[in-house]
């Protein structure tokens, strides 16, 4: 008994010594998981800011740049190996095969050459549709690495239903943070 309450003291103190952060690999399951909500969280919010940029195109290609580096930090907490020209490829097939983001998001980003009303357009839409679509790849891949997958493993096709949840729940998300964000000042 008195062993048990050793062994026990033990590994709180090691949880205990454990932190936590977005450059270190999670001690436990409910670490990865809650540092995991975190980076898809700072990386939705990221993203929205970014659909911001007034140049066409060049929001498309930054946008892209966070979700890359959402991912990055989502493998390393799940400890999957990252290699970018592949992820970009897995990025675009998840993304691209759902339309929302590459044609939808390409003619969000264009109506920003139509001066006033096309780049009033796009400061309202982009932000909604990067935060929305960025939120539903962190969760799916979330999911995909906590369930022991890694890149080599994803399948698109797979977790497309899925990836329409998060994004509805994304869009929802990126409402009430806009909302909010606009209550507040």
């Amino acid at each position: 008994m008195v062993a048990e309450q050793d062994n026990t003291a033990t590994q709180d103190d090691q949880a205990a010594q454990c932190e936590c952060d977005e450059t270190t690999v999670c001690c436990s399951s409910s670490d990865a998981k809650e540092k995991g909500e975190r980076i898809i969280r700072n990386h939705m919010l990221t993203a929205m800011g970014v659909g911001l940029i007034p140049f066409p195109l060049v929001d498309l290609v930054s946008i892209t740049g966070v979700q890359l580096n959402m991912l990055r930090r989502l493998s390393n907490t799940y400890e999957v190996p990252f290699t970018e020209h592949k992820v970009k490829n897995i990025l675009m097939s998840l993304v691209g095969g759902s339309s929302v983001l590459p044609l939808g998001g390409t003619l969000i980003s264009l109506t920003k050459f139509v001066p006033v009303a096309g780049q009033a357009l796009g400061a309202v839409s982009m932000p909604i549709t990067a935060g929305a679509v960025t939120y539903a790849v962190g969760k799916v891949f979330h999911q995909h690495f906590a369930s022991g997958g890694t890149f080599l493993t994803f399948d698109p096709d797979k977790v497309r239903e899925y990836y329409k949840q998060m994004l509805k729940e994304g869009k929802a998300l990126v409402s009430k943070a806009k909302t909010s964000a606009s209550t507040a000042s």
